[in-house]
């Protein structure tokens, strides 16, 4: 029909495969800045902010015009800008889910360097729907001045009113059927939309407001004699059609009116509701956007329908029609880089689109030949220069940049052999006569101008360090700075790991970095340290009896003890050579023992999680053993039964504090409460001019007082004792994670998803647990690559993670875990399960009973001996 097509000035699509809506469009100055964005939220959850500023138009997007992209996880129904936040003025987001409503705060935070400005969304407060949304609308309901309220309605004809943090009421509307559009008119304080009569109703604030309360559906006839008003329509028009959307105009020089869009006409109401024009349509429309016009008296409209075309109307005259490239669900004009006028369309699909009106001819002019004969050799002589540029590229083994290869920040971290000879603990909770500690000397290499030098010094709790930060004097290129600390065990319970890390951080200057307010460009370096086991425990005489026992199988001949555990053993006792103990500062005893017949090491102890750190130092020193003598081919694996139940008594433990942690918490808040509300009861006392008596409230704001400390101080010692179970579960993880990899000989890959899966956090907090997330990564697992059917694998994650009520969802979890290893199942993050499945161990998981073991007694008096474990028929068969 028209021969002017859309102008396009900026263009781009929105993900892959979203959908949008007529809600999904918004555009206003969210960032308070003075500029207006384009702000798009789709059902996929996408929330993104545009500010275009193409080259040249016609330009597509650029990665500086995409200012935010975030997922919230829910359908975004509808996104509004407005004053919704109380105690300012500024304009926030308020974005509309099937359940939720969400107002942030959208803000810009400077950048350094070239990496430009970062926006970022704040969540200001939601409200959590009790009936499922359809649209919303928004404004300064009854009059109220420098704030906009929010109505919401709900897919069964109710509107939820909230005054900015709060709920106000909710009202269900008369005769309601299915939901159609709404807005407000400020002009006339009244809530507008059309019903499933086809009629264009409208409502008071007022009249809603003292009408009846909307508990139900159903009225019961107690409610009916109640106090409150039966809701009343302020006025209605039968307009014969449902409505695609209703918008309010109210224009200086323009009339105030009511613009109804309708599946076949376009109709333009007065306040009151009476006709002030309508127009015919020859098309179905699909949406519309009235804004001023240059004639005094006239409104112009935007009109979008399903055949790609865009309508220009002044009142009910046609001023323009073009084409667009798609079908626009939302159309909206705005002012983008000081050009008034331009036309932002969205599509069903994504599409976005910047367009302007007018008449560019797109004249193609056909270029000129050029007679020139081709030169050959030039062309090959290029060609081979070029493949030797290539293959060179591609046969050069140095896939490392030249910055990592000669890095210009080195760090590292020498660790004294020997023990402080006095040592520097400090404010060491362990109840032993001495806690030693150890010297660490940390030393920084810059081969570049480093300014703001920072290093931090990290061990995980219960170790500490005697200074954990150091400041530096900007380094000079080819200097160095050298720091000595040392490390004690401050907490009174073995750590879960003996290992620390240094990161130094600093700013390289730029060529335009000699201003005084340019930062640089931040670099880091950093290394880790090991720490020696005489830190935290000392040798001790052999238990003859333990609770818990492990037996490490090896392919050689055992070592004896005085070879690999120096620091431990006495030479001078001969009995050492076979069997060592060790005991922690806090008192725990562990005992060694090397088999005299068999290839087998056993480690055992009272407590479970113990027995972590002398396994880890065993394999640790007879690997380094071994590497000494060249022998490549020496392994550890581990035959026995993985203590599953001892490892779910530290979950069940671990679980316990953190539900007391939530009663303690719920309990502080009631008698916070308690103890404000009596405060404020005795400030009213003491402010009135006529004393009154107390009665007892004083008593009882002390008694109150006393609660609150005592729960404080019991939350506090729970928060301790949580923490140290913690530090337990993570010991006794460790070594569950070192037993199935020793099992099942996974290999550096497998460990590492294991150690992912079972070790995601490094502090555990009510917000977020331990419990909850593991259970999350090994349910993950068990549905992709442990998967025993194409239905598993089809089953969905929740996306939500929540402190569950109890752990044997957990515990299951993590025994089907091992039953699916152990019976061919391999650890991949590849989703080709056809590359997953191995062959079965056979036997993987056999007990090694006490009777099997036949001699070799290494404690006097003990019953702990070794032998050569032989399969049983079961086993073989």
């Amino acid at each position: 029909m028209s021969l002017f097509k859309a102008r396009d000035w900026w263009s781009t699509i929105l993900g892959e495969k979203e959908e949008f809506d007529q809600g999904c469009l918004c555009v206003a100055d969210v960032d308070n800045s003075g500029q207006d964005k384009i702000i798009v939220g789709s059902y996929m959850g996408y929330l993104r902010i545009f500010n275009p500023h193409p080259v040249k138009p016609g330009d597509g997007v650029q990665a500086e015009d995409l200012l935010l992209e975030v997922q919230l996880r829910e359908p975004i129904l509808q996104v509004e800008v407005g004053k919704f936040v109380s105690g300012t003025e500024g304009l926030h987001l308020a974005v509309l889910h099937c359940r939720k409503l969400c107002v942030y705060a959208v803000s810009e935070t400077l950048g350094n360097v070239e990496h430009g400005n970062q926006y970022q969304i704040k969540l200001m407060y939601e409200h959590h729907l009790q009936r499922t949304a359809c649209n919303m609308t928004y404004g300064p309901f009854g009059g109220v001045k420098g704030r906009d309220l929010i109505c919401i309605q709900s897919m069964d004809g109710m509107l939820m009113l909230f005054e900015q943090e709060s709920y106000a009421f909710g009202r269900f509307l008369p005769g309601f059927l299915l939901p159609g559009p709404l807005t407000y008119s400020s002009r006339t304080d009244s809530f507008i939309t059309v019903s499933s009569s086809r009629q264009v109703e409208s409502y008071k604030y007022q009249v809603l407001a003292f009408a009846t309360d909307a508990d139900g559906r159903q009225e019961t006839a107690q409610q009916k004699l109640s106090s409150g008003k039966k809701l009343v329509v302020d006025w209605v028009l039968n307009i014969g059609e449902q409505a695609l959307d209703i918008c309010i105009v109210s224009f200086n020089q323009a009339v105030s009116s009511v613009f109804v869009l309708g599946e076949r006409n376009l109709f333009c109401l007065k306040d009151n509701g009476q006709i002030r024009f309508m127009k015919k349509l020859d098309y179905s429309p699909s949406c519309f956007i009235p804004y001023c016009s240059v004639k005094e008296g006239t409104i112009n409209t935007l009109v979008g329908n399903h055949s790609k075309m865009l309508y220009v109307y002044q009142d009910i005259t046609l001023k323009w029609a073009t084409q667009l490239p798609h079908v626009p669900v939302s159309v909206k004009v705005a002012k983008l880089q000081d050009l008034k006028g331009v036309i932002i369309t969205l599509s069903d699909d994504g599409h976005l689109q910047c367009s302007y009106l007018g008449t560019d001819p797109s004249l193609f002019q056909a270029p000129r030949v050029d007679s020139k004969e081709i030169n050959y050799e030039e062309f090959n002589a290029e060609m081979k220069k070029l493949q030797k540029i290539i293959k060179e590229a591609t046969v050069t083994q140095d896939i490392l940049p030249q910055s990592e290869k000669h890095r210009d920040l080195i760090v590292t971290a020498e660790v004294s052999p020997d023990l402080d000879a006095e040592s520097q603990a400090i404010d060491s909770e362990v109840k032993a006569e001495v806690v030693p500690s150890v010297t660490v000397k940390v030393t920084i290499q810059s081969r570049v101008t480093a300014q703001k030098p920072y290093l931090a010094v990290c061990v995980q709790a219960p170790l500490a360090v005697t200074c954990d930060q150091f400041i530096f004097n900007d380094l000079e290129p080819g200097s160095s700075e050298t720091v000595v600390l040392s490390v004690f065990l401050k907490g009174n319970f073995p750590p879960s790991e003996l290992e620390g890390n240094c990161v130094f951080s600093c700013n390289a200057p730029t060529d335009d970095s000699m201003c005084s307010f340019t930062l640089g460009i931040p670099k880091i370096a950093q290394c880790k340290f090991r720490l020696p086991l005489r830190l935290i425990c000392f040798p001790a005489q052999p238990s003859k009896s333990a609770n818990h026992k492990l037996t490490i199988d090896t392919n050689k001949p055992p070592i004896n003890f005085l070879t690999i555990f120096p620091d431990f053993a006495d030479p001078s006792e001969d009995d050492q050579a076979n069997v060592l103990g060790f005991q922690f500062l806090t008192g725990s005893k562990i005992t060694l023992l090397a088999s005299k017949t068999s290839q087998r090491y056993r480690i055992q102890s009272d407590q479970l999680e113990d027995l972590w750190l002398i396994t880890k130092e065993l394999t640790h020193r007879l690997e380094e053993h071994f590497k000494k003598q060249n022998c490549k081919d020496f392994s550890c694996t581990f035959s026995g039964s993985i203590p599953l139940q001892e490892y779910f008594e530290l979950i069940d433990q671990h679980f316990e504090l953190r539900l007391n942690a939530e009663k303690f918490q719920e309990l502080l808040s009631e008698r916070a409460i308690q103890f404000r509300a009596i405060e404020r009861r005795l400030l009213t006392r003491f402010k009135d001019k006529t004393p009154a008596p107390l009665q007892h409230l004083d008593t009882l704001l002390e008694g109150t007082f006393r609660e609150v400390i005592a729960l404080a101080d019991a939350a506090e010692e729970n928060q301790a004792n949580m923490f140290q179970a913690f530090t337990k579960l993570k010991s006794a993880t460790h070594l569950v994670i070192m037993l199935i990899s020793l099992w099942q000989k996974l290999n550096a890959d497998q460990v590492a998803i294991m150690e992912a899966t079972f070790l995601p956090l490094a502090e555990d907090t009510q917000e977020l647990g331990w419990e909850e997330t593991v259970d999350s990564a090994i349910s993950f697992l068990l549905r992709t690559c442990l998967s025993k059917s194409s239905k598993e694998q089809a089953l969905s994650l929740s996306s939500q993670l929540s402190m569950p009520k109890d752990t044997s969802r957990l515990k299951k979890n993590i025994s089907l875990f091992c039953d699916r290893l152990a019976k061919g199942g391999r650890l991949s993050l590849s989703t080709d399960t056809s590359t997953q499945q191995a062959t079965a161990v056979p036997g993987g998981c056999a007990t090694i009973p006490e009777s099997d073991l036949e001699e070799g007694t290494v404690v006097p008096g003990s019953t702990a001996v070794f032998t050569n474990h032989k399969p049983t028929a079961k086993q073989k068969s």
